[in-house]
């Protein structure tokens, strides 16, 4: 799956290996072939996109910003 309307270049399958949650944001761990991936999303993404250990994600890099698609 890709997101066609950013550059494909930009997004990295992968496969989250950790979350640590808090109370507003919380860290995304996602291991892609490029090597580890880290996201600082709110928890209320986290809990809407129901992302949890082992969910596969597209990591898509934006210059200073980092986002997450679930698959």
């Amino acid at each position: 799956m890709t997101i066609t309307s950013v550059n494909v270049r930009n997004q990295f399958k992968g496969i989250i290996q950790e979350i640590v949650a808090g109370s507003v944001v919380s860290e995304v761990n996602v291991e892609t072939k490029a090597g580890i991936f880290t996201s600082i999303i709110s928890t209320r993404s986290v809990q809407d996109l129901d992302l949890k250990i082992g969910s596969e994600v597209v990591v898509l890099i934006k210059s200073t910003e980092v986002s997450l698609a679930k698959l």
